[in-house]
C-alpha cells in the first residue's frame, strides 16, 4: 500500500472539475476536464487497501479497484491500466457514464466522503490512450469459428472484443450509419465526446473485428438480414440490441404534435452536436420532461444548450433525503438526491408530482396538467387541491423502456419474459441453438457497467458453446439482481 494513512492525511475528497457554467452552456463539449496529477495521487491514495473491499461487490465488473487505486498513487499508470483492463473492457466509458455503485460500497464511506473511484478510474483510463499504451491484442490462435454480434452498444462490443480474442471471426451488425448504438447516438457529447468512442474502435478494429453499418436484423432493407438467416452463416449469434421500445405517458394528448419519447428528440441532437443539422428543436420553447433518471437528465442539458425558455423536470418519486436513509445501509446503493452535472446549469426540476394529460390547442401541447401527491406500493395518492397547469409546448416522457425492439425476432420464433426481455439461461442461451443474448435485451433497462458485465459473460459462454471450454472470465449470472437507481 502507497500511503497507508492517505485516508487520515488526506480526509476531504476532491471531485473531478468542470468547466463553467456559463462557458459549458455554449457547446457540446465534455462538461469535465482532466483532475490534475498531484490532486488525482492524492485522492487515490485516500483507498484504505480494506481486508475485504466491498467496492468489488458494488461493482459488477468485479474491478480490481485498490490495486489500481495504489498503483495511480504511485504514479505507475502502465501497470495500472493493465489491472484495470483485466476485468473492464472499456473503463473510459464506465469512467465517464457509469453511476459508481462501487463509491456508495467504499469502506471508507461507512465514516467519511468516498474515494472517488470513478475519476481515478478515468484518468488512469485517459492517460494510457494519450500515452500509447491501449494497443491491439491478437488471439495467439484462430479457431476458424464465426460469430455475428448483434448491436453495437456497450454489451455487444465487449461480446465481440472478448471472442475476438478467444480466437474466433467476429462481425458486429449496427442497423444505424456507425457503430455505438446507445454510445454513438443515445449519449449527448457533453456526457462523453464521441471521439472517446472512435479511439476504442480503432483497437477493435486492429484486432480483427469487423463492423457493418446499416444493417436491421429483421429488417426489410436490400441490406438487412433475418435471424434464421445469421444463424445460418454464423456458427453462433449474440443478440446484445439494447432495451429500446419507450415507455409511453399513458394520458389524454400523449399523441399531438410536440409530445416526443426522449430518445426521439436526443438522437437528432446529438446528430447536431456532430455537425448535422438541428431536429427536434428546443430553442425558445418551454420544455417539461417528464421522467427524474438519466435519459430525462440527458435531455435535460441538451433542451439548455439548444436554448429552451424553461426548462422543468418531473418525478414522480418524492424529492430523496441528502444522506444515507436508514433502510439503504452501507453498501446498498441509496436513494438520495443527487445533483447532475446538467442539473448545475439551469431549470428546475418537480419531484411527487403526477402526469395527469397534456394540454392542447389547436391540435398541440400548450401546457402539462400535473398533480402533487404520494406513490405508494405503485399507487400515486394525489393532495387534493394540488392540480395545476405548466406551461409546455415541448413535452419529452423519459420513462425508461420496456424491451429490446421485436423487429429483430421478424422470421424466428423467439419467445420474451413477461417483462418483454428475449428469454434465455443461465448460460444466456436461447432456445434456438448458437443464439445468445447479452445485455439489456436479456436483463432489461440497466447499467452501462452491467451491460459490459454481461458480454463479457456471454462471450465467456459462447466460447465454451464452440469450443467445449473457456478459459474467458465469467464474471456474471443473468439471474444476479441488477442494481436500480
Amino acid at each position: 500500500m502507497a500511503d497507508p494513512h492517505g485516508f487520515l492525511t488526506h480526509r476531504d475528497r476532491e471531485p473531478q472539475p468542470s468547466r463553467p457554467v456559463p462557458i459549458r452552456l455554449m457547446d457540446w463539449k465534455e462538461v469535465h476536464t482532466a483532475q490534475e496529477d498531484g490532486v488525482l495521487r492524492r485522492q487515490a491514495g485516500r483507498c484504505m487497501d480494506c481486508g475485504i473491499p466491498f467496492c468489488h461487490q458494488g461493482c459488477p465488473l468485479g474491478n480490481l479497484i485498490p490495486e489500481w487505486n495504489d498503483l495511480a498513487r504511485r504514479g505507475n499508470f502502465r501497470e495500472a491500466i493493465e489491472r484495470l483492463h483485466a476485468t473492464n473492457n472499456f473503463p473510459e466509458f464506465t469512467g465517464r457514464l457509469c453511476p459508481a455503485p462501487c463509491e456508495t460500497a467504499c469502506v471508507l464511506g461507512i465514516s467519511q466522503p468516498a474515494v472517488t473511484i470513478k475519476q481515478v478510474e478515468v484518468s488512469i483510463i485517459d492517460r494510457a490512450f494519450d500515452n500509447g499504451m491501449v494497443t491491439a491484442q491478437e488471439p495467439e490462435w484462430l479457431s476458424g469459428k464465426t460469430i455475428a454480434v448483434v448491436g453495437s452498444g456497450p454489451a455487444g462490443l465487449a461480446a465481440a472484443q472478448q471472442l475476438s480474442r478467444a480466437g474466433h471471426t467476429v462481425v458486429v451488425f449496427e442497423r444505424d450509419d456507425a457503430v455505438g448504438g446507445l454510445l454513438r447516438y443515445g449519449i449527448p457529447e457533453f456526457k462523453m465526446e464521441k471521439s472517446v468512442l472512435d479511439r476504442r474502435l480503432v483497437q477493435l478494429r486492429a484486432e480483427g473485428i469487423r463492423f457493418r453499418t446499416g444493417v436491421t436484423i429483421g429488417g426489410s432493407g436490400a441490406d438487412d438480414l433475418t435471424l434464421t438467416e445469421l444463424s445460418e452463416r454464423f456458427d453462433a449469434v449474440v443478440l446484445a440490441v439494447g432495451s429500446t421500445v419507450p415507455r409511453p405517458l399513458g394520458v389524454a394528448g400523449q399523441e399531438v404534435p410536440g409530445v416526443h419519447p426522449a430518445m426521439d428528440y436526443l438522437v437528432p441532437a446529438n446528430r447536431e452536436a456532430l455537425g448535422a443539422p438541428r431536429g427536434i428543436d428546443a430553442a425558445g420553447k418551454h420544455v417539461v420532461i417528464v421522467g427524474g433518471g438519466d435519459t430525462g437528465a440527458d435531455s435535460y442539458g441538451t433542451a439548455l444548450r439548444q436554448g429552451a425558455a424553461s426548462v422543468t423536470q418531473l418525478d414522480i418519486r418524492p424529492q430523496p433525503p441528502t444522506e444515507r436513509p436508514e433502510h439503504h445501509p452501507w453498501p446498498m446503493y441509496p436513494l438520495i438526491h443527487r445533483v447532475g452535472e446538467s442539473h448545475e446549469e439551469g431549470g428546475e426540476r418537480v419531484f411527487g408530482v403526477n402526469t395527469l394529460e397534456v394540454v392542447t390547442e389547436n391540435g398541440a401541447a400548450v401546457g402539462v396538467h400535473i398533480v402533487d401527491g404520494t406513490r405508494i406500493d405503485g399507487r400515486f395518492d394525489a393532495a387534493a387541491g394540488s392540480e395545476r397547469t405548466i406551461p409546455a409546448d415541448l413535452v419529452l416522457v423519459a420513462l425508461g423502456f420496456t424491451g429490446p425492439d421485436p423487429v429483430v425476432t421478424t422470421g424466428a420464433d423467439l419467445p420474451v419474459t413477461a417483462r418483454g426481455t428475449f428469454e434465455r439461461d443461465d448460460q444466456y442461451a436461447t432456445g434456438h441453438p448458437g443464439v445468445f443474448v447479452a445485455g439489456d435485451a436479456g436483463r432489461g433497462q440497466s447499467l452501462i457497467v452491467w451491460a459490459i458485465a454481461e458480454g463479457r459473460a456471454c462471450a465467456a459462454a459462447v466460447d465454451r458453446y464452440l469450443t467445449g471450454d473457456t478459459t474467458l472470465p465469467f464474471p456474471v449470472r443473468p439471474t444476479d439482481v441488477p442494481i436500480s437507481v
